[in-house]
């Protein structure tokens, strides 16, 4: 039997994880319990799920094989997961891995040094229009590469560390379409929208939109013969198969250095938003 705590459950995706594991397809997963700082939230899980509250983010530290971060708050995941890095245990951290690009080269290197394995960020990589758009710019098809457009919902304010909270979808799009070889990024930020021009060091430049609250996910990739685009079809996705793979000995499917690419990506983001000016995306050094 696997044991595992969900840390940080205000969020839908530990509502989604719970409904998962309830419906017995993971039969030898059992959740030893759940907490959140937002006690409304573990209350209704409890009630719906009959899982047990925990006191405390690091009270079953001796007693699991594995743990789910899911707050809201990207500041609250290396808090949650750093009693747990000793133990070597996998861990699935939901998006943004972390707010900064300090906490998240702190993460990787304590999760590097005691062999933990790690899934999660954002599911938007995996979807199958993602993928296609992916195999295309791979497969030759369309030319040389000029150019591309991703465009993804954001909540510029969100309580939960502003415009952090959603920019990992758009990030994760980009990157497993066209790659992490972003050198630099320009960005301007509205009222209800934030744009960004990614310089790849291929020599094309790929665009951004982030719309506040935006119901839709879009990607395009414009190559020297033709070009093609795609609206995502944003599904619940299971990173529960990924999860379990991990406890049952699987290997992590990312280097840490990849696992934490959008973060600097979306701090470069954010920089040029302040300054108004080009912004380097910063080497990863763990």
């Amino acid at each position: 039997m696997y044991r595992i705590a969900i840390l940080g459950c205000e969020n839908s995706h530990a509502t989604h994880f719970l409904k998962v594991l309830s419906e017995e397809k993971y039969p030898d997963v059992k959740v030893v319990g759940i907490f959140s700082e937002e006690t409304d939230a573990a209350e209704k899980l409890s009630e719906r799920f009959s899982v047990p509250i925990l006191p405390a983010y690091d009270a079953p530290v001796k007693e699991v094989d594995g743990v789910m971060i899911t707050a809201r708050h990207g500041d609250n995941h290396y808090k949650y997961a750093k009693p747990y890095l000793s133990r070597g245990i996998p861990m699935f951290i939901d998006k943004p891995i972390t707010c900064s690009e300090e906490e998240a080269v702190a993460f990787m290197r304590d999760a590097k040094a005691n062999g933990v394995r790690l899934c999660g960020g954002s599911l938007c990589a995996t979807l199958e229009e993602t993928l296609k758009l992916k195999a295309a710019r791979e497969g030759g098809a369309l030319g040389e590469i000029r150019g591309g457009h991703v465009t993804a919902p954001i909540q510029l304010t969100s309580v939960y560390g502003g415009a952090t909270f959603y920019a990992q979808h758009l990030i994760e799009i980009m990157t497993a379409i066209f790659g992490e070889s972003v050198t630099a990024v320009c960005a301007k930020a509205e009222k209800t929208s934030l744009s960004f021009l990614a310089s790849y060091e291929d020599g094309f430049n790929v665009t951004g939109q982030y719309v506040e609250k935006g119901k839709y996910y879009t990607a395009s990739v414009y190559g020297s013969e033709s070009m093609q685009a795609e609206t995502l079809t944003v599904t619940g996705g299971n990173f529960m198969d990924e999860m379990y793979a991990l406890l049952c000995g699987g290997e992590m499917q990312k280097s840490y250095e990849s696992f934490i690419y959008p973060v600097f990506v979306m701090n470069a983001i954010l920089r040029s938003t302040e300054s108004g000016a080009w912004e380097a995306v910063r080497e990863i050094r763990l």
